[in-house]
């Protein structure tokens, strides 16, 4: 059989080896019950809705015709290596500087990444972003994550 379209067929590749890697290591915790679940519950849900949806575009990238096979470019090593860095960075610097810092920080630096960046955009997602995670993290799941940064504690 014929692959129709490169990077459906790699990327619907890697969904399904993700997704089983996240089903395969999560059957090693308790599942739980649908009422209290286990801590398996979640990535082994997620990552068999991952390979269900590689499996998709991986069938699909082998029968819907492109054209030119859409064809994978070169790899985009500068953004790559910026954004991996960047989270990489977020997660050293999340104890000392807090919420507050840390995840506008990591907005910005991701941000440096794209071919259009806009100082707008950037400060307007990282309000929201930091807000959100605020709300969601801190104030709804009163998780013990630093807000403020550790001189001002």
């Amino acid at each position: 059989m014929k692959i129709k379209s490169e990077k459906d067929f790699w990327s619907g590749l890697m969904f399904v080896a993700v997704g089983i890697g996240f089903a395969w290591g999560a059957h090693n915790y308790s599942f739980g019950t649908a009422a209290r679940p286990g801590p398996a519950y979640f990535p082994f849900g997620l990552g068999v809705l991952m390979a269900i949806l590689g499996a998709i575009i991986l069938f699909k990238s082998l029968l819907i015709e492109v054209v030119g096979g859409d064809r994978i470019g070169a790899i985009a090593w500068k953004p790559l290596l910026i954004i991996v860095g960047s989270v990489a960075l977020f997660g050293v610097l999340l104890p000392w500087l807090g919420m507050l810092i840390a995840l506008p920080l990591l907005v910005f630096v991701t941000a440096v990444a794209g071919d259009e960046f806009h100082w707008g955009e950037a400060i307007a997602n990282a309000v929201l972003l930091t807000a959100g995670s605020w709300f969601i993290f801190i104030w709804g799941l009163s998780l013990t994550i630093p807000l403020l940064p550790s001189f001002i504690r």
